[in-house]
Parts: structure tokens; C-alpha cells; sequence
């Protein structure tokens, strides 16, 4: 079977991003069908293609998957206009290559919510089966984050939503917040399957690791890290108010990486140069493989969230997971289905938001009983290879996809 793929955000592990398409894609594979990926150019991605580009695309093999890259250069610091520029015409493309290819299914992954506009041509105008991803609620996040106000914009949203919902032969939804949001968007359960993010268990196990640290980070440090993009949504405040908290109890020995990019960055630099707060590092983002180093040298890795309801149980955070690959304990600063995650399994702490208290009081606790904090991480090791092994996950994604075909 070929099943037609778009994800305008794919990365193989050699880039700084999220690899659930590059690894669902190999689990196909792996059973004998075909791929053919179409994405963008994502500012912390690789797509594995390095050709020039021809007429605004560019087309290879990339370990077995055959990839359609855009010449469409995406960046979480561009503003709203010019990312929604670049979603209408990579959707546009896509469903161009929706109409002319041949293929047998056709799946479709946010963000953004246009990637679902391939699907819906295919699903209507060639009647091919139609698989839709769905990794955030729009437009419930933006609107809850105030992102976006306009009320025609949300309701082209709602309806570009509605109808991916409607039109897709089968939907996956990567959080129970978001397997809920689906079904009350009319959809019955029996359409509707739960796949989270999983675990790259294989990239993040200690033999493959050199372990390493950031400049200004010792080896006797208690080092908490976080891995991800610098924006509105991920709240980073809070971790600059616990390490302000930190520095007036005078526990320099606590250092907190920040690793990646994103809109707020340099505003998260500047105010912690305003503020004088000597124990936040900031580091460039890095692939796969470097990050799997930096977590062996870590201690805790930090789950951060603004507080919007909305994410309380509508996201399934790419960085907890490989948090717990890697062993990592795990603080978590919001409500929610991961922070139960946490306190069910006893791999981490969870505080609540705003409270920059309690969050220097966990990183304390954390840094002053390594003996609990080992048990904590044993525990974190064990949830991944239990509940979250991507190689488990992506067994049962690519079983719903192949579904798809037959039930139709």
C-alpha cells in the first residue's frame, strides 16, 4: 500500500525537531508499504534532502521514504501573516500532489490545521481513504492563548476544522483532551484513536550518549534543562521567576539550561540579563543526537507550559517524552493528564502554575535527595518502555492507517 504523507514540518533525526513523522513513516515501511512524504522547509528541521531546488520543490529517497520538500522556509519567529502565508501555499501544493500522484491513502498531520485541505480534495474529489492527524485543537489554543481575535479568522478556522473532521475516514488525536474535542466535534469514538508521542527509547538509551554540559554549567551543579521552542505558548517566565526565586536563597549550585529557539527568545535573554540571574543558561537548539548527550549529563528536565486550560489535557509535549527516554525525572508546572502522568508513577514533581515558590522549592528537593531523585528516574525509564516506546506506538499508528483502506 502507498500512503501518501503531509507534514509541512518533517525532520529526520538530524534536525532539532519533533521525528514522530520520520518514525511512523519507517514503522510503514518496516511492514512492506511505501511513503511518500510531503513537507517545507522548517527552520529547526532536516529533511535529509540536500539538491537544489526546481521549480519551488525538490524530490529523493531519504532511508526508504520517498520526500517532496517545499521550498517554503518556516520559522517560529516569522510573524502570524507570514506563517499563514506559507501554511495556505504549502496546502495549497499539497493538494496539487493530492490530485496528480498515485497513492492508496492519504494522511495528514498538524500543525498547521491546513495540512488537512490535501486530505479533504483527496477524500472528495478522487474518493481515496483520508487519515487526519490531529496534534493540537485549533482554533481552541490560539483563541484561548489570544494568539488570534478575529472572529473570521477563527471561524475559517472552525470550519477548515469541521471539515477535516468530517471528511477524514479515520482521525488520530495525540492527548485525551483531543481525542475529546474531536468527538464533540460530532465525530463517533469508534473513528477516533489515541496515539501519543512516544519515546525514541533507542536515540536516548545511555550506550548511545556522550554525555556533555553548556558552557557555564559545572560537573557538580544540579543541572534542569529544558528542550524546546522559546514562544507565548511554552511560558518560560516561570522558569526565570523560580530562578530569581533560586538566586535570593542563594542555591547557586542550581543551574537551568533553556535549549532551543523562538519568538521570545531574546526577551527571555534580555530580562534575565536585566535581572541578574547567573543560573539560567541558554543554549542554541541541537539534533538528536547531541541532545540525547546533554540529557545523560542532566538531572531533571523541565515540563513548561503557560497556563491555559486548553493545554491541560489538549497536548502531548514532545519534550516530556524524551525527558523520560533518557531517564530524566521530570518537573511539571501545569494541571493536567501529564502532570497526573507524574505524580501517578512517582517520576517526577508537579507543581502548580504561576507558583514560583513551589517550583524552586521542587528543584531543592530534587538537588538535596539524589537518593529519591535515582528512584525518580528509575521510574521515569520505566513508563517509557512501558506505556510510551515509540516502536510499540508506531506499530499500532501504522495498523490504523492501513485500516483506513477497508474501511472506507
Amino acid at each position: 500500500m502507498h500512503v501518501l504523507y503531509f507534514h509541512q514540518h518533517f525532520s529526520t533525526p538530524k534536525g532539532a525537531a519533533g521525528i514522530r513523522s520520520y518514525e511512523m513513516a519507517k514503522a510503514l515501511l518496516a511492514e512492506g508499504h511505501t511513503v511518500t512524504m510531503v513537507c517545507g522547509s522548517y527552520q529547526l528541521g532536516q529533511t535529509g534532502l540536500d539538491t537544489e531546488f526546481h521549480k519551488g520543490r525538490r524530490e529523493g529517497i531519504v532511508d526508504g521514504i520517498r520526500v517532496i520538500e517545499f521550498d517554503l522556509s518556516y520559522s517560529n519567529n516569522a510573524d502570524l501573516l507570514t506563517r499563514t502565508k506559507l501554511f495556505l501555499k504549502f496546502a495549497f501544493g499539497g493538494v496539487g500532489i493530492a490530485m496528480s500522484r498515485k497513492y492508496d491513502v492519504v494522511f495528514a498531520t498538524t500543525t498547521p490545521l491546513t495540512a488537512g485541505l490535501p486530505g479533504i480534495a483527496a477524500r472528495w474529489l478522487r474518493r481515496k481513504p483520508f487519515v487526519f492527524e490531529v496534534r493540537d485543537l485549533w482554533p481552541e489554543l490560539p483563541r484561548a492563548m489570544g494568539v488570534i481575535t478575529n472572529p473570521i479568522v477563527l471561524g475559517a478556522m472552525s470550519l477548515v476544522e469541521w471539515a477535516s473532521y468530517k471528511s477524514a475516514t479515520r482521525l488520530v488525536g495525540l492527548s485525551p483532551g483531543i481525542c475529546r474535542g474531536i468527538a464533540e466535534r460530532g465525530i463517533p469514538d469508534d473513528r477516533i484513536k489515541m496515539i501519543p508521542n512516544g519515546c525514541d527509547i533507542g536515540i536516548f538509551a545511555s550506550g548511545n550518549r556522550e554525555p556533555w554540559r553548556p558552557d557555564g554549567v559545572d560537573p557538580s551543579d544540579f543541572m534542569a534543562i529544558f528542550t524546546g521552542t522559546h514562544g507565548q505558548a511554552n511560558g518560560l517566565d516561570a522558569v526565570l521567576d523560580a530562578a530569581a526565586e533560586l538566586q535570593r536563597r542563594g542555591r547557586g549550585d542550581v543551574r537551568l539550561v533553556l535549549v532551543g529557539d523562538g519568538k521570545l527568545k531574546p526577551v527571555l535573554q534580555k530580562r534575565a540579563q536585566d535581572d541578574g540571574l547567573e543560573n539560567v543558561i541558554f543554549h542554541d537548539p541541537v539534533d538528536k543526537s547531541r541532545l540525547a548527550g546533554l540529557m545523560a549529563s542532566a538531572d531533571l528536565g523541565m515540563q513548561i507550559l503557560a497556563n491555559v486550560p486548553a493545554f491541560y489535557y489538549g497536548t502531548s509535549p514532545n519534550k516530556f517524552f524524551d525527558y523520560i527516554a533518557a531517564g530524566l525525572p521530570v518537573l511539571n508546572n501545569y494541571p493536567g493528564w501529564v502532570a497526573n502522568l507524574v505524580m501517578e508513577n512517582e517520576c517526577g514533581y508537579a507543581v502548580d502554575p504561576e507558583n514560583s515558590s513551589a517550583f524552586a522549592d521542587a528543584l531543592i528537593e530534587a538537588a538535596d535527595n539524589r537518593e529519591a531523585l535515582t528512584m525518580k528516574a528509575r521510574n521515569a525509564a520505566a513508563l517509557a518502555r512501558s506505556d510510551f516506546d515509540r516502536s510499540k506506538l508506531s506499530r499500532s499508528w501504522a495498523d490504523w492507517i492501513v485500516g483506513a483502506k477497508s474501511s472506507a
